[in-house]
């Protein structure tokens, strides 16, 4: 009899809220610092027309190789004499859009690919998660390289194939959320009394694939962004002259000997963000699994 309310509770539909959003940012400070982060490179990118102290693609060959701290120059100058903190500001107006796209593609192509197998079930499960299964197969940056060679070099193709990288993790991360609900009391007895498949999943299942969905979400975006970074380095990303922290990278790779910041400044930018979103994920994950709670 003791366990009886514990039971109860854990098959209890989630119910998320705006308020409750904001108690998750008062109360765990970790989120709030994410959040606050994140919500920072999203305003450099949104203002970099404004805050940047130069053309990103005005060139001066008189100012060329300047070391950073240079006056005029705080991050210094690369071999055409463009200024390096104009491009590493521009350059997030490419690579966080790209998150954005990215696991859009991956979350609405996995998440109604694992709706659908793990509520059907049988043969249609099958043969979704196999066809998940050959995806899984291949590495996630070679299959995304193969895409984008496939489809031809440039950003939106980039976008599309890192997206596409993305569908089996969502589609298997909310199938097997689907399958351990569709076990649950509260769902049989609303199946019970009639309710169709429609009303099960819009309001039951999507309320409660939110924490895990909204965890995986902040850490595909960190992944999309290196994804994308490194199509742009292999020249299959943004092409010149659009500003990109990848192609920037490729740019200074030449130049570590002598001028090392051309690479160091615009790797420095990707490593930041990466781990802005990586924090986010994890934060988010530890304020919303109760096993994690004290």
């Amino acid at each position: 009899m003791s366990n009886a309310p514990a039971i109860v509770a854990a098959q209890e539909p989630i119910r998320r809220t705006p308020v409750a959003l904001v108690d998750l940012l008062r109360t765990h400070r970790r989120v709030t610092a994410a959040t606050a982060l994140v919500g920072m490179l999203f305003l450099v990118a949104l203002l970099a027309p404004v805050i940047s102290p130069h053309d990103p693609l005005a060139t001066s060959p008189d100012n060329s190789y300047l070391p950073p701290l240079s006056p005029g120059h705080l991050l210094g100058s690369d071999e055409l004499g463009r200024d390096l903190l104009s491009r590493v500001l521009w350059g997030a107006r490419v690579s966080l859009p790209v998150a954005f796209v990215a696991v859009a593609v991956g979350l609405f192509g996995g998440g109604l690919i694992g709706l659908v197998s793990g509520y059907a079930g049988g043969v249609v499960d099958l043969l979704l998660m196999r066809l998940m299964d050959a995806l899984l197969a291949f590495p996630g940056l070679i299959l995304a390289i193969a895409i984008v060679a496939a489809l031809g070099p440039g950003l939106r193709n980039a976008m599309i194939a890192i997206g596409v990288v993305a569908i089996p993790v969502y589609a298997r991360l909310v199938r097997a959320v689907v399958l351990q609900l569709k076990q649950m009391e509260f769902v049989v007895a609303t199946r019970s009394l009639g309710a169709n498949p429609l009303r099960l999943i819009i309001g039951h299942f999507i309320p409660n694939l939110l924490n895990p969905v909204i965890v995986q979400v902040s850490l595909s975006a960190g992944f999309a962004i290196l994804a994308e970074a490194t199509l742009s380095f292999l020249g299959l990303g943004a092409q010149l002259p659009t500003p990109d922290w990848g192609q920037m990278i490729s740019a200074g790779s030449a130049f570590l000997t002598n001028d090392p910041w051309l690479a160091i400044v615009p790797g420095a930018a990707i490593s930041i963000t990466v781990y802005s979103f990586n924090l986010l994920g994890d934060s988010l994950r530890d304020a919303l699994d109760p096993r994690l709670r004290s």
